[in-house]
């Protein structure tokens, strides 16, 4: 699979991987996420990576970290425009996906046949009863279990910004695939990261040195009566949650915290800041 060629610096730390399911103090495990390990300098980490159909270059940073640890790299349909300019533009860059999905409504036909000439696997969905990164992510995930491989985590780049109705239907899809698949689900796009948190015991590491210091707990999917928080600058203390009362953005990360707990009954959806990030200098 291609890796591109240029390296991104980070002022930040190396520190260990995403980890998985550890014992908190309480009857219930705890499940232990750290959502920036994917752009994390210095750690192994292997994922999948889905490439969205938005504008790619300010996240070009982003999207050659997470390509290079990509060990399968898929594009939903209209993100092969975007990914074919960027190597257009730059002439030692290889952003040819493993797999490209989508009814292909939207991806311009030499663009198409330029990805399968280049070794892109071109898969055509057309059920309309789902979107395109819903489809693309249910080929992914059959597409890892069929092949046994290892994957730390799926990240979703280009997940925010332009149609409204499209972020909320890319939520939408966290709360489908979320049942299902066995690794967390990151979405990223214009330097935030966010990522569903059923119910349960968690414990989210925010040591990276890539943590801008806001966050969000957000009820999305409906009401969250009982919600217990540690490590943030406006805690909750077994608080109810829910549109039309007490939301928590607009939070932040408190300055010494290595981790944030989070005890939740109903889902919700956890959201931070990325800071911006730069290409090392050749």
């Amino acid at each position: 699979m291609a890796t591109a060629e240029e390296d991104v610096f980070y002022s930040a730390t190396a520190s260990a991987n995403e980890s998985t399911d550890t014992e908190g103090d309480g009857p219930e495990p705890r499940k232990r996420l750290r959502p920036l390990s994917c752009l994390e300098p210095g750690v192994k980490i292997s994922l999948a990576l889905i490439v969205l159909n938005q504008p790619l270059q300010h996240q070009y940073p982003h999207l050659i970290q997470l390509w290079n640890r990509g060990v399968i790299r898929a594009a939903t349909d209209g993100a092969s425009n975007h990914l074919h300019e960027i190597m257009m533009n730059k002439s030692n860059s290889n952003f040819v996906p493993d797999l490209l999905t989508g009814d292909f409504d939207s991806a311009k036909p030499e663009v198409l046949q330029f990805m399968k000439e280049k070794g892109a696997k071109l898969v055509e969905t057309l059920d309309q009863n789902f979107t395109d990164f819903t489809k693309c992510l249910q080929i992914v995930d059959r597409t890892i279990e069929h092949n046994k491989l290892h994957v730390d985590c799926l990240v979703a780049l280009g997940a925010f910004g332009g149609r409204f109705d499209h972020m909320m239907s890319i939520i939408n899809t966290l709360f489908d695939i979320t049942k299902t698949v066995k690794y967390p689900v990151y979405l990223i796009g214009d330097d935030n990261i966010a990522c569903l948190l059923r119910p349960g015991n968690y414990a989210i590491e925010v040591d990276t040195g890539l943590e801008e210091g806001w966050c969000s707990l957000i009820p999305i999917g409906g009401k969250c009566k009982h919600i217990t928080t540690t490590g943030l600058k406006y805690n909750l203390e077994n608080q109810g949650m829910q549109f039309g009362a007490l939301i928590s953005t607009s939070n932040y990360l408190k300055d010494d915290a290595k981790e944030v707990t989070v005890t939740t009954d109903s889902p919700v959806l956890w959201a931070m800041g990325i800071k911006r990030l730069k290409l090392k200098e050749k």
